[in-house]
């Protein structure tokens, strides 16, 4: 609730401040020619959201009386941490004219000092069971299999957060598109940071096959609701028509977000499933790019998939609408696997 009403209340006045120096959106000529009456809308958005989050989370601990956790604190790091990535690329495309923002080694450097950061960061401080916010080995309902070991968990964790940053990334294209997506997959890991607490082995005399050896999973469930909550307020803002775009920052922020929240619960690969529109969306670029790379024709009429749809003449609300949806059954899906893997273990 406190993530909303900061959101809420907080993104017009943003918007003023942006306007007010002129930090509109720069719509690229090779897009749909509908967007060119986006052209000078604030972006940034993401200040907005990401700072509710932030003030929510420390408001939330001061009121309750309960130290942060190492994992809610990780997931927030990489999370501004990446904001503040895209945030220079948004500067950059606003104030310097570039229409690029950072150039892609730039990009790619910051990107790697927060993610390899995180994932270094995520195998250190054990709690008295000797728990580490992430785990070294694989998971989907929970951990299975062989550990990977730290080196090759730090470059598993790290395709993660690239693959989901720029996921999001590509999928904010469209009004309220990756802001409402985003809200239904944090609402899904609220209800998997409560289940596990609930079922948490830390709670079992005898730890039993259904138990979750998760660090702190109770504190990624405020962590989600908080990000979900701002998301909500920012979307009053960011739907059709967009009052604000949450540019890079946002984006970025919101992608390592999600790896973060499943690499800490334990959910790594449902992720692909709890977050599937982001992953359709992504896969829809690759398929472009190597068909037209291998055959020199193209699958769609543009990339990503969503500016297709508008190309084929779909309305944006309708696309968004309908995109959502996927999104909705995405997530309900996974949330059924997860309670699945559960009852059956």
């Amino acid at each position: 609730m406190i993530g909303l009403v900061l959101s809420l209340l907080g993104t017009p006045a943003l918007i003023k401040l942006l306007a007010r120096h002129g930090y509109g959106q720069y719509i690229r000529d090779d897009g749909p020619k509908a967007h060119h009456s986006k052209k000078g809308t604030p972006t940034m958005g993401g200040i907005a959201f990401i700072l509710a989050t932030l003030i929510s989370y420390a408001l939330t601990k001061v009121i309750t009386g309960q130290p942060p956790t190492a994992s809610g604190l990780l997931v927030l790091f990489l999370t501004a941490g990446l904001g503040l990535v895209g945030f220079l690329d948004d500067y950059i495309k606003v104030v310097k004219r570039r229409s690029l923002g950072l150039r892609a080694k730039a990009k790619l450097a910051g990107q790697s000092l927060v993610g390899l950061g995180f994932a270094v960061l995520a195998l250190q401080f054990p709690d008295n069971r000797d728990l580490t916010p992430a785990s070294t080995k694989l998971s989907f309902v929970s951990d299975f299999g062989w550990s990977l070991g730290p080196v090759l968990f730090v470059m598993w964790a790290y395709f993660m957060i690239a693959a989901m940053s720029n996921g999001v990334n590509l999928t904010d294209g469209l009004d309220g598109l990756a802001t409402g997506a985003s809200v239904m997959v944090f609402g899904a890991y609220v209800f998997i940071g409560v289940w596990e607490h609930g079922q948490s082995c830390a709670y079992t005399i005898t730890a039993t096959a259904g138990c979750y050896e998760v660090r702190d999973p109770l504190d990624l469930a405020i962590v989600a609701s908080a990000l979900m909550g701002s998301c909500f307020g920012f979307l009053w803002w960011n739907t059709s028509p967009a009052k604000i775009f949450m540019g890079d920052t946002g984006s970025l922020a919101l992608g390592g977000a999600l790896a973060g929240l499943a690499i800490c619960s334990r959910t790594e690969m449902l992720l692909a499933l709890l977050g599937g529109l982001f992953v359709i969306i992504t896969l829809s670029v690759i398929i472009q790019v190597g068909s037209f790379r291998m055959t020199g024709k193209r699958v769609f009429k543009m990339a990503p998939l969503q500016h297709h749809f508008e190309l084929q003449g779909w309305s944006e609300v309708l696309i968004v609408v309908r995109f959502w949806i996927i999104q909705g059954l995405c997530v309900a899906v996974g949330l059924g696997l997860f309670y699945a893997g559960w009852v059956t273990s």
